[in-house]
């Protein structure tokens, strides 16, 4: 299955724009495929850019990677309970809390690096676990329905929104 075989009511239409950057992969390999490219890009990124901020207040290079990494965590998360029929109602989280705390500018490239294919490796090792029964299993997170296999795509669509972001106003 593919993103475009994603149904209305299997998530909010505010992840519409992240599902519609996913590529046209199933979800093992989509987030395979994304995982090589997405590092290939922030390598390529030179070192003076990565605290380079575009206007004031926005987040550095370092900073959006490691966004990236906490929501790919927050959302594999959602996918786990979800996929386990939990229905619990998962709260939804601000991002712009997390970046101070991270810390990201006192980090190296490498270091988010390494920690950004960790977290895929395991993203990717618990969806490979999916079947598809509990990809369409629907939960509730930020008061919205979701499905398992809406928050894979949402995954690589966030990434690649975010490179966008980086090609269009940090580079």
């Amino acid at each position: 299955m593919i993103a475009k075989d994603l149904t209305v009511g299997e998530y909010n239409p505010y992840y519409q724009t992240y599902i519609d950057k996913a590529n046209a992969l199933a979800i093992p390999e989509g987030l395979s495929a994304n995982s090589k490219s997405v590092v290939a890009f922030f390598e390529s990124i030179p070192k003076d850019k990565l605290e380079y901020r575009y206007a004031e207040g926005k987040w550095t290079i370092k900073e959006l990677l490691h966004h990236i990494i906490d929501t790919e965590r927050i959302f594999a998360y959602r996918a786990l309970r979800v996929a386990r029929k939990d229905k619990t109602p998962l709260p939804g989280f601000d991002e712009n809390e997390y970046v101070l705390p991270a810390k990201s500018n006192d980090r190296s490239i490498e270091s988010l690096l390494n920690e950004y294919k960790a977290v895929r490796q395991a993203t990717l090792a618990l969806f490979e676990t999916f079947t598809n029964e509990m990809l369409i299993e629907i939960g509730t997170a930020s008061n919205s329905p979701i499905s398992a296999r809406a928050i894979g795509f949402i995954i690589t669509g966030h990434e690649n929104h975010h490179c966008e972001v980086v090609k269009e106003r940090y580079l």
